[in-house]
């Protein structure tokens, strides 16, 4: 029935046609990006990217017939399964659907999809036909691991894009709610795009959260403080006492840069900083400024000298104190990484605990981001970010949002635009929306020293700031917290950057992802957590033997903390020390748009 010579055949017009068309499309794109003076390498690099990787899988079907034959006789007797079911339909029969979306996939959650008949057929097939499509690409074994990742996510994306729920004539709930509104909706939709386009000049995002309901320092980041110190690239916030007395050694929070500090400060009941500070601590923050192109030359350098070591000077200003702790979050764990690596190299010791909260240090895994770091990409992205001088942040949210297009882009385009619905009112994503821009040197030696060769743990590999790094020459006790649903630092590879280090180290494991595995305060009682004191050489074998806790981990990390925050003392206020104060918290640097920073 499927002759290898006609699939064969097909195949290689198939290969050479769509070659063709991708190649004079290029050329057309490129010309018409260059005479309207939106050239943007990045865009073309992926726009390659994407042309190869479905190149690279048309070729495929030349080099294993037998794979796509079976595969298309696979998709065959699906579709002859849907034509049953269709006909079991029409003749009034309610029959089990041959293919059903996820529990938790949105886009076929209301009833209109089952109700009509079209409908119900249209979205099975598109199930199916996606389905196939992504299992055929997921089976190229031919393959290394990170090219067939890359293709999975291109066709993931084309696959996700193509879905009926995204078009108005073909999405039954749409058509319902403009029968019903009398196609006020679009009006609406068009009133939201118009919207989410002026609050993004030059680069669209959809727009996630009602972004009227919150304000930096109204309803968000309120823990009250002083900006006690700044200079060219961070703010340092203290924040006010909320007990009689508190821990000698202050708290110095270094957050990532790619976001904003207030993650750990969303609303009073999550504020991981709030909490803190109840708990009797002396805390202080970095606040990084948004950068614009005055800023293309700061380096990883820069943010070590100017962002913990410049810290830990003014700490000791402000009250007086030569040892700290610190915490680390994401990208601002691995430069405390590295500024602990730094002061091991100088034989200063001013940090006596290091806690780290979903970090990498090996990257040898990166995770999904893994899709976007090749040498061909970086050459585009750096290309870009010199002629701008920096990243806009706002492209990188896009980027972080397109991991997961269907939950964090299809469904708010379909929701904002067909339906002409607002997006409700969250803080998480008002947050995830506030993206700051990356100065151009330093993102690119984070992206090719770290992500691409993966040089941080190979000892003396890296030198910053005028010393090499070993991270094994690190003594000082250190807590790994990792998530176990986290994509983005996945908890293998921070496991593994965990076991570098040369000091004692515990390591605990947070149920839920890179966000919700950090926030998650004692109140909610979720996830639990899981404990093993024995940092064994394998990740799962370090699982198998740990112990699973109930609800959040913050309590049983403030026990570790006890050992190193000293003996009580009266509480200190910001501004008691040698540091005066600036401005109230939350500063004036978390408030830059990474659109406003970039003008």
């Amino acid at each position: 029935m499927f002759g290898l010579d006609r699939v064969s055949k097909t195949a290689s017009n198939l290969v050479k046609t769509f070659g063709d068309n991708v190649k004079q499309g290029q050329q057309q794109l490129e010309s018409w990006l260059g005479e309207s003076g939106m050239v943007d390498e990045t865009k073309l690099s992926t726009i390659s990217e994407m042309s190869d990787a479905y190149r690279t899988m048309a070729e495929d079907l030349i080099l294993h017939p037998l794979r796509f034959a079976s595969a298309e006789l696979d998709l065959a007797k699906k579709h002859m399964g849907l034509a049953r079911y269709t006909l079991n339909r029409l003749t009034g029969k309610q029959p089990e659907p041959v293919a059903n979306p996820e529990p938790d996939d949105r886009r076929f959650m209301a009833d209109d999809w089952r109700k009509h008949v079209p409908f119900d057929v249209l979205q099975q097939a598109y199930l199916i036909n996606s389905k196939a499509f992504l299992d055929w690409v997921e089976g190229m074994e031919s393959l290394p691991g990170p090219a067939r990742d890359q293709m999975l996510f291109y066709a993931r994306q084309l696959t996700s894009a193509l879905s009926p729920s995204n078009y108005p004539l073909t999405n039954p709930e749409v058509l319902r709610i403009t029968w019903e509104r009398k196609g006020m909706n679009f009006v609406d939709g068009a009133r939201n795009l118009a919207e989410d386009i002026r609050q993004n000049p030059n680069l669209f995002n959809v727009g996630m959260t009602d972004r009227s309901a919150f304000e930096i320092g109204g309803n968000l980041a309120t823990t009250p403080g002083k900006v006690v110190y700044q200079n060219e690239l961070m703010q340092l916030i203290q924040y006010s006492p909320t007990t009689e007395t508190v821990a000698k050694r202050p708290v110095l929070i270094v957050p990532p840069w790619i976001n904003k500090y207030y993650i750990l400060d969303l609303t009073e009941r999550n504020s991981f900083i709030r909490w803190l500070v109840d708990q009797g601590q002396t805390v202080f923050i970095i606040s990084w400024r948004n950068p614009g192109a005055d800023q293309k030359d700061t380096s990883w350098d820069d943010y070590i000298t100017l962002g913990p070591l410049a810290a830990i000077d003014a700490i000791t200003e402000a009250t007086g104190e030569k040892k700290i702790n610190a915490i680390g979050y994401c990208i601002g764990g691995t430069l405390l990484g590295t500024t602990m690596a730094w002061l091991a190299a100088k034989k200063r010791n001013p940090i006596v605990s290091t806690t780290y909260f979903t970090t990498l240090l090996d990257f040898s895994d990166p995770g999904q981001v893994g899709v976007f770091v090749n040498e061909h990409s970086l050459r585009a992205l750096e290309r870009s970010m010199n002629r701008k001088g920096y990243l806009d942040g706002r492209a990188m949210a896009l980027t972080f949002n397109l991991l997961r297009e269907n939950d964090l882009f299809w469904s708010y385009w379909t929701n904002n635009y067909l339906k002409g619905l607002k997006p409700k009112a969250f803080d998480l994503l008002y947050w995830n929306t506030d993206g700051t821009n990356l100065p151009a040197r330093m993102h690119s030696y984070y992206l090719r020293e770290m992500y691409l060769h993966n040089r941080l743990v190979q000892p003396n590999a890296l030198t910053l700031a005028g010393e090499s790094m070993d991270l094994g020459n690190i003594k000082t006790p250190s807590f790994f917290l990792s998530a176990r649903q986290d994509h983005i630092a996945k908890w293998k590879a921070t496991y593994k950057g965990a076991r570098v280090y040369g000091g004692d180290v515990r390591f605990v494991l947070s149920g839920s992802g890179h966000i919700a595995g950090v926030i998650n305060p004692p109140y909610k009682e979720k996830y639990g957590f899981w404990t093993n004191d024995q940092l064994a050489s394998n990740p799962d074998d370090w699982l198998d033997s740990a112990e699973h806790h109930p609800g959040s981990w913050w309590p049983y990390w403030r026990q570790w903390l006890a050992g190193y925050e000293g003996e009580q003392i009266p509480a200190r206020q910001p501004g008691d020390g040698k540091l005066e104060v600036i401005e109230d918290a939350p500063g004036s640097y978390v408030k830059v748009k990474a659109g406003e920073a970039g003008r």
